[in-house]
This record gives C-alpha cells, structure tokens and sequence, in this order.
C-alpha cells in the first residue's frame, strides 16, 4: 500500500461555461458563501481533471480558510487533498506552512465535529510526510479529548500515520495499549484494537485475554474485530487456541447475526471437534431461520453445504432442522434447503423427511399461498428422489403422490407421472395396487400430458385377466358412449328435434326482405346461425375427461390411448383360453380406435386428426385385425418398450453415478514444479482457514496471471494498414464482463505528431468507461494506450474509432480504424437444465432465430458435433436416444451466457442423396444472443465449407 500513487475519480467538467481565472478569483474574494462554496467547487473539479490553476492556491488560503463556514471547511479538504502541494523540484510550496497552521488551528478547535473533520482529513494525506509533522502533537492530545467522536477519529488518524511513517510517531502501539485500558467508549475500544491488531499483535492478544470473561457483553462491531485477530492469529502457532475455541463457541449466542456467522465460521476453521462443527453448523440453522433477507439465506446455505459436504453425518442430527427453512416464501432458499436436505437424509430419517413433506404438501393444498404451484411441484420431486433412493417408503408415499394427479396444475401431474412410472418399474410388488389405484383416479385427470403417461403405465404393468378387464371399464366410463361420432350425433339430432316447430313457426314470419350487392333483394333467415350455435352447445356439454380431450383436438392422446388397449388386448389374449372373451375385447378396442379417426374427420372437434396420430392408430387396428399373424409386432408392443424404459432407466442411474464419483474423486491438479506452501506442511486438524486477502485476490484474478504467448498472438487485431502515417494494432483481452484493449501506435512518420487523440466508439451493448488521454508520439516512436469496455449484455458487438492529431498548419488529421468485432463464445458457456425446464423455457422465449442447415458434412452425429463446438452449447438429448442407424437427428442443445441469459436450440436434420437437410432453431428470451448464435452457425458453415474445398 505504501508504494502505491494516490488514485483519484475523473468528474465530468461542464467546459461550455468554463469562467476565467480572474472571475473566480473575484467570486473567492467578493461572493458570499454560497459562490465561494460554487466556485471552490469548480476548481476542485477542475483540479482533479488536470487543470490545477496554482494561481488561486493563495486567495483560496487568503479568503477562503479564515471562513467559519463548515460547508466550506470541508470542501477546503478535499482541496487540500487533490491541490498540488509541491514544486517543479519536489520541494513543498512555501504556501503550505500557512495551510499547516489553519489544520493545526482547526484540530484544537472547541467544535469536535471540525476536529473530528480535521482528524479524518489528515488520514487523507497521511503521504505527505513534511505537512504531518508539526501536526503530531496536536493530534496525540486529540486522544484525550472529552467526545468520543473526536476520540476515535483521532486513534486512526494516529494508525495511518504510523502505518506510513513509523518513525514519526514510534510510541504508538505503547499509546494504544494505555488509551484502550482507559477508554470506556466501545467504538473508540473498537478502533483502538483494529490498530493494535494491524501494528502490534502481540499488545492486541494480551488485552483480548485480560478481557476474555467479557466477550459476550462487548460491543458487536468490537466482536467482530476480536473474530477478526483470532483468525490472523491463528494463522501462526498460538497456544491460545483452546480459549478462542471456547471464546468463538461463546459468540455463537450473541444477539447479532453478524457475529453469530463469523463465529461460527471462524469456529469450523479452528477445529473438526464433531460437537464444534454441530454447534457451528445448528447456529448457521437458526441464522437462516430468523435472517429475513433472502440474500443471507443463500450466502448462509451455502456455508451450511460447505460444512456438510466436508463433515459428512456428524450433522445429519439437524435435518429436520432445516426442513424449518421450507417456510420461506422465497422459492431460491427453498430449493437450497430442499438440495441440502436431500444429500443429508439417510436411513435413520428418511421417514421422518417423507412424513413432514407430505403434511407440507397437504398444506399446499389445503390453502393458497404465493408461488404454492412451485412449492408443491418442488415436494413432489424431492419425494420422488428419496423414494427412489430409499426404497421402504416408496409404498407409503406413491398412493399420497397420485392424488394429485388431478392436479390443476400441470407440471406437478406430470412429475407425479413420472415419479409412479418409476416406482411401477423398480418395485414390482406395488404394481398391483398401483395400477388399481391409477384406474381410480382417471376420471379426475385434466391434463392431456398425463392422460397419455398413466395410460402408457396401464397399458405395459396392468398383467391379471380381471385387471385388464377392470381397466377397460374404467377407461369406457372416462371416454364416454361409443361410438363417438354417432353419439355426438344424435344429441345434435335431439336440439334439432326439440326446436324444429319452433323454427318452422320462425322460419314463417321471421324471414325479412334484404338488399343484396347487384340491388336485388333476397330474404333472410335464422337456419344456418341457429345450426352452427345448436353444434357449438353440444360441443360445450360437458362431456367426461378423456373425451373431452378427443373432441378438443388431442389426438396424440388418443393414439397412446391406441397403443395401451392392444397392449391390453395382447395380453388379454395371451392369457386367456376364453375365445369369446377375447375377441369382444378386440372388436371393443378395434371400434375406439376407429371411433376416434371417425370423429377426428367430422364437424364436431375443433382440430382435425393429423396424419401421425391417424397413422399410428391404424396401426394399431391392423395389429389388432391379424392378432395371430404377426408375433414380431406383437414382442414390440408387448416387450420391447417396457425394456426401453428400463433402459432408460438404467443409462439414467448410470449417468448420475458418474456424476457424483467424478465429485468424489475431484482433485487438484499440481504442477511437479509448483512451490509447496507452509500450510500443505501443516496437520489437517480444522476446515481450511479464511483469508479474506487471499481471496480477495483470486476474486480479482491477481492471485494467478497464467497467459499463453500464442493465445496472445491470436487476439490481436490490425487497425490500420502499413502505409498509414499511424500504424495501430490492438490486443483484445476478456476479463469478466470488461473487454481490456491494449492498443500499440506506431508513428511511421518522420514528424511529431502532437494533441495525438484516439477515440472509439461501439455498436452494441458496449459501453466505454473511459476516453483515453491526448498523447504526443515522436518521429518513429511508440505509444501504448489502454481503454476498457464495459459488456452487458450477449450481443455481438462492434468496436470501431479513428485516430486524431494536429498536421501541419494546425490541420487536422486522421485515420479510420478497422472494427473490432467482439466474438461472443466468450460469454456463452455450456450448461445443462432437465427436460421439464427445456421445454417450459421453449414455450416462454419469444425470440426465435431459423438457420437453415447448408453443410458438405455426410454425417448427421458430426455435423451436431460441429454445432456444439461452435456455439459452445451442450446437448440435451441422451446419446442413446441418438445411437443407432438413422438418417434422422433430432437434439435439443443448451447454454448459459455470463450474464445470466438462457440460449436454446433444436436441431433437426435428416440425411439424403444431396447431403444433410434441416434447420437449427434457437430460441432466447432477448433478441441479441438468437440473432448472434444464428449468425455464429452460420459463419461456421461457410467456414467449413471452404476447408473442405480447399482440401
């Protein structure tokens, strides 16, 4: 710190109205108070922005300082901070003995507020070694003032000073040690300490042990510097380690929550002793239950994740604990806690976990709260995963689950859905009274998503001769009279039948005369309005579930509908002997289905069956029609997709597995030669130690500056041509969310080039933070100019600029610089979301950009290969779901932006003789990232082309 330049803010200068220097002398010498306050002002600003104007330093000392105005005593600071205050040979400016004088006046002035002012100031300049001399023994007779506020002010104004310049007041510590005995002030206490921690360790360690009984009664800012000197201490080979354990589980019951976390931290550093780590981690527990800012409840969680990830089952006495954060109505703290106490539950208390989820859930139901569609959805899932895991409670738990499989809302039927199907697959004892329970509850299923899983379920696990029969019945009664569109007819034959004589009478006298275009007249009746309404009320009549799906356009369900009854029928017919039985099975399933591509042809729905749904329930009554022909159909119907699902389930247990070993096994990579630091040495007896400097410094990236020479190379961009008067490259360099420009002028001329200016300017959601400065370059010499543009957003963008400076005879010069195109893979990162999450997001973003897919690549898998590497998005979609011999690909990719931003993709493509075929669609919420990741693929392409033509 000591060697480092004072920095100081550039404060934009209104120059259209910029007075003389002789008009603000006459307003400093003339003006009233609050013209020398406005003209003090300009020539602090203009100060600070390079224009110092050392002709006003004495009426400024003359006018200014002998004022009593406490507004401007304190703006005369900040210009003694920013004024020059030496000369063109270092020395300090003979003016500056009266400036000592007026401070040295101001810090024995009777108002404490100007001393405490002064106090603070002099910490402005502690640099200046030659003003603070004189001031040293006033400012050490500040310490025995009579107002804490001049008091504490004064302590550190005596640190920086000593910090600076040790010599100049070297009985510092000695002075701290007396002053803190006697003060009785706890934020004077306060400052006192941090001095001693800083300057003197050894004195701030002893007056901590002579106030150890103390602790809890202390102040909460002077508790938190004792945590503070703890843990520097602790850094070294202390013997009082054990009294700042007992010292640290004192400070867990303080009143403040800012203590209570910093000593709880500062504990689990300290020692791995299994009840200082439960203690630690039961008041982290309660910090998240009482704190009402969101915030800290993450920030807390996190630790809390930390600790447990490290301490394994020494806290798995606090689970239900944190099931207590689940009344936050933030849906964030409730997915951390929810997260943590998943990883934490165990045999021991599963069952307890489960019994308080399912009275949660019931609240959810029982009243309305905000957000309570998501907190039931979060339940569901999370019973799901530990009924999966924890297979004793899958029983108790998946007839509580399929009660809301009515759910209104859909995403909670849907992982209701999923998690029966899983269950229904894993444990094959529960399937019997799963299925029985699933037939029940299908006429309380709204949701078409559903309707199409449970029937898939009924179709592959219902395996008893009375059981099919039983699902049959239920799946009449939510489908309604048979045939559909015979039925729907005659009850629209039925409204005709009622209301034709009162149409006839109407028809009679209610026929009116109207002018047609040509100027004939024609007459007017009600038949063909009163038709359509009679067919729009028997289209509204309430109708049950599943035919109301049919009639409303869901033809998908009614293809999976298709497939569940000849499943049925298959292995109805498999099992049974009963020939007659069988066969009115079939001619039953055979006339819903052709019931439904019936219906899906006529007048009365509201979309027509499409070609897919109508193939593949055709399908299904040819499989039905030649039952004894075709046994390969029927092992596809029968096995094969059962065995798919297990598949599934299977590359699905094996994919998290990988996962969570690839954690387990995670290590640091060192390099052979990488230096050994002391606490690598030092025995593993506690939690790494905090050291915020260190981290810090690696937050900042000054912790480790790895650069790579020919990564380097890569990122430069030529600006101008050779034959310019200025040749100019540029080294782009990304750093978060700034993009670092480091620009290398040449002077190819053999004049100077003086009021030299180079200016940029953007295109985008790019911002410079500052103008570069005006530079003279000599004949064939160098100029390197740096400049910083802020990113804020995942767009492309341009940076593009010129380069002014004065010619001969004052002319001005210059030359157009090339665009700097920033490319946005550098912001864009790969990321992973599940599919429920995919496709709500899908149906959210409104922003939509189709590349149409032009490449000489023969093989769908590389050219998805290719996309991935050039847009730096990940696929969702399983390898295999795309394993096998096909000339279709279908995949869904994903990737997040730094900013935050979700970009989506479909790829849909199919090989032929011509080559690949399809198109990518991305999707975004903002239109920036579809349009640059649809120019990216595009750019791709035609780079990939132009290898491959020139191989």
């Amino acid at each position: 710190m000591a060697a480092e330049a004072p920095c100081y803010t550039v404060v934009f200068e209104d120059t259209t109205e910029s007075p003389s220097t002789q008009e603000l002398r006459a307003s400093l010498e003339k003006g009233t108070d609050e013209d020398r306050l406005d003209t003090l002002r300009r020539i602090i600003v203009s100060t600070i922005n390079g224009n110092p104007q050392p002709t006003l330093l004495m009426p400024i000392i003359q006018y200014i300082m002998p004022s009593k105005n406490k507004q401007l005593k304190k703006l005369l600071h900040f210009y003694w901070e920013v004024c020059p205050k030496y000369d063109e040979n270092g020395k300090l400016k003979q003016e500056m003995i009266l400036v000592v004088n007026a401070i040295r006046n101001d810090l024995q002035h009777p108002n404490e507020y100007i001393r405490g002012a002064t106090l603070r100031f002099l910490q402005k300049i502690s640099k200046d070694a030659e003003l603070l001399e004189p001031l040293i023994p006033t400012c050490r007779s500040c310490l025995e003032h009579r107002h804490s506020y001049v008091r504490k002010n004064a302590v550190f104004a005596v640190y920086t000073i000593y910090r600076e310049y040790e010599h100049l007041i070297p009985d510092a510590p000695e002075l701290m040690q007396t002053f803190i005995a006697a003060e009785s002030d706890a934020t004077c206490k306060r400052n006192a300490f941090v001095f001693l921690a800083h300057c003197a360790m050894p004195k701030a360690v002893e007056w901590l042990i002579s106030v150890y009984d103390q602790l809890t009664s202390l102040d909460e800012l002077l508790q938190m510097s004792i945590i503070e000197v703890i843990r520097l201490d602790c850094k070294n080979d202390t013997t009082h380690r054990p009294r700042y354990i007992r010292c640290m589980f004192e400070l867990l019951n303080s009143s403040s929550h800012a203590v209570k976390y910093e000593a709880a931290t500062t504990l689990t550093t300290l020692t791995q002793n299994p009840a200082a780590v439960k203690a630690a981690a039961s008041c982290f527990v309660n910090l998240v239950i009482k704190e009402s800012d969101n915030n800290v409840k993450l920030i807390v969680l996190d630790r809390l994740d930390t600790l447990r990830s490290k301490h394994g089952h020494i806290l798995d006495g606090l689970t239900m604990d944190i099931l207590q954060v689940l009344s936050s109505a933030d849906m964030e703290v409730r997915r951390k806690a929810m997260s943590i106490v998943l990883s934490m539950t165990s045999n021991r208390n599963v069952e307890e976990v489960v019994l308080f989820l399912k009275k949660q859930l019931q609240q959810t139901q029982e009243r309305e709260f905000e957000k309570a569609p998501e907190y039931r959805q979060l339940l569901i899932q999370s019973i799901h995963v530990l009924a999966v895991k924890f297979s004793e409670v899958a029983a108790s738990v998946v007839h509580a689950l399929m009660e809301f499989l009515g759910d209104s809302n859909n995403p909670s039927a849907l992982d209701v859905v999923a998690f029966v199907r899983e269950v229904v697959e894993k444990f094959p004892h529960l399937r019997q009274s799963i299925c029985d329970k699933l037939t029940q509850t299908l006429t309380e299923i709204k949701s078409g998503k559903a309707f199409r899983g449970v029937l898939w379920i009924l179709g592959e696990y219902v395996e008893d001769l009375s059981d099919i029969q039983a699902t049959f019945q239920d799946i009449r009664k939510v489908l309604g009279e048979i045939p559909i569109l015979a039925s729907e007819q005659r009850l629209l034959d039925e409204a005709d039948g009622e209301e034709d004589k009162k149409e006839d009478k109407k028809a009679e006298g209610s026929g009116r005369p109207k002018v047609l275009a040509d100027g004939t007249y024609a007459t007017e009746t009600a038949y063909t309005s009163t038709n359509s309404a009679r067919l729009e009320a028997v289209k509204a009549a309430s109708k049950p579930p599943l035919r109301a799906l049919i009639l409303g356009g869901d033809f998908f369900t009614g293809s999976v509908l298709a497939s569940a009854l000849t499943k049925l029928v298959l292995r109805f017919d498999d099992l049974t002997n009963d020939r007659p039985k069988a066969n009115a099975l079939r001619a039953e399933s055979m006339l819903i289905m052709t019931s439904i591509i019936r219906v899906g042809q006529s007048k009365f729905v509201t979309v027509p069956i499409d070609e897919d749904s109508n193939e593949r329930i055709l399908n299904c009554i040819q499989t039905l029609s030649e039952l004894q022909e075709k046994s390969v159909v029927h092992d596809i119907f029968l096995k094969d997709t059962k065995a798919a699902y297990s598949k599934m389930l299977v590359a699905q247990e094996k994919k998290a597995a990988e996962k969570k070993e690839a954690e387990s096994t995670k290590e640091n990579v060192v390099q052979v030669d990488d230096l050994l630091t002391f606490r690598q040495f030092s025995k593993k007896s506690a939690d790494d130690p905090i050291d915020y400097v260190e981290d810090l410094g690696k937050a900042t990236g000054a912790a480790e500056v790895r650069e790579d020479f020919i990564s380097n190379l890569s990122r430069i961009s030529q600006l101008t041509g050779f034959s310019d008067p200025i040749y100019a490259e540029a080294y782009v360099k990304m750093h978060g969310f700034d993009i670092m420009l480091d620009v290398l002028l040449v002077n190819q001329t053999s004049n100077t080039l003086q009021n030299l200016c180079l200016d940029f300017a953007t295109l985008g959601d790019l911002k410079l933070v500052e103008r570069p400065a005006v530079y003279t370059i000599a004949p064939h010499g160098f100029q390197s100019i740096k400049a910083t543009i802020k990113v804020s957003s995942t767009e492309t963008g341009v940076i593009f600029g010129s380069i002014l400076w004065d010619g001969p005879a004052l002319a001005e010069c210059c030359v157009i610089l090339n665009d700097i195109h920033i490319d946005i893979m550098d912001y864009i990162k790969p990321a992973y979301c599940s599919e429920t999450q995919f496709r709500s997001m899908w149906t959210e973003f409104e922003w939509e950009n189709r590349v149409n897919v032009s490449t000489n690549m023969t093989d769908p898998r590389d050219y998805l290969k290719h996309v991935m590497k050039s847009t730096n998005m990940s696929c969702l979609t399983p390898e295999g779901a795309m394993s096998g011999d096909c000339d279709f690909l279908s995949a869904n990719m994903y990737a997040r932006s730094l900013f935050g931003e979700d970009a989506l993709a479909n790829l849909s493509i199919e090989k032929t003789e011509a080559g690949i075929v399809g198109h990518v669609r991305i999707r975004s919420k903002t239109q920036g990232i579809a349009l640059s990741l649809g120019d990216r693929i595009t750019m791709s392409q035609k780079d990939s082309k132009s290898s491959i033509y020139s191989v």
